[in-house]
């Protein structure tokens, strides 16, 4: 049986979509702006995966113009990456979060293809990295950690940038891990 998160994910892993996605990522555009984006795409099927994307909530309509006539749609990610608020968190069901994760997921995709389109990519030197962890943490522990890390993150964004200061995205995911099925006697050593 699929979960409200596969049926997202099945919106967005559409290979016009997902770029449709990567395209919106920090921008509000057009169709008639996003047709140089993907020249490739016939319109017809640009306009299809619109409606899609608009109708599965991954994307919205944030504006309407009139022009000779015709409504022009602005379109932008249906989520914006800025941290939702303990009440909204709260509140979200799980339709919600398959969809703010998907258009986090795609920003940060978008974000990295910029990243590789570069003419020189140079993982060492630009700092650039991704890795996955798993930490096995108590609710204390996991209290801790958040707060370590908030007080060592905190300072850095008050940066304003300036001579020699780089733009540099940090993205985090922290979610609970499914544990791992135990076979056999638990060992105690």
């Amino acid at each position: 049986m699929k979960t409200s998160g596969d049926r997202w994910a099945d919106l967005a892993l559409h290979p016009v979509r997902i770029r449709i996605l990567r395209a919106l990522a920090g921008a509000r555009l057009t169709t008639h702006d996003l047709v140089p984006l993907l020249p490739d795409i016939p319109h017809a099927t640009l306009y299809r995966h619109l409606s899609t994307l608009v109708k599965g909530d991954l994307i919205q309509v944030v504006e309407e113009r009139r022009i000779r006539g015709a409504v022009e749609r602005v379109y932008a990610l249906a989520t914006p990456g800025a941290p939702m608020d303990p009440a909204a968190l709260a509140t979200a069901t799980p339709d919600d979060h398959a969809r703010y994760f998907t258009a986090f997921m795609s920003s940060l995709l978008s974000e990295f293809s910029r990243y590789l389109a570069r003419d020189r990519v140079d993982f060492a030197a630009d700092g650039a990295g991704y890795q996955q962890l798993m930490l096995h943490l108590s609710d204390e522990e996991l209290a801790r950690f958040a707060a370590d890390l908030g007080q060592v993150i905190g300072p850095l964004l008050a940066n304003k940038p300036g001579e020699g200061r780089v733009p540099r995205l940090l993205a985090t995911i922290l979610l609970p891990a499914d544990q791992p099925a135990t076979t056999g006697e638990e060992r105690s050593d």
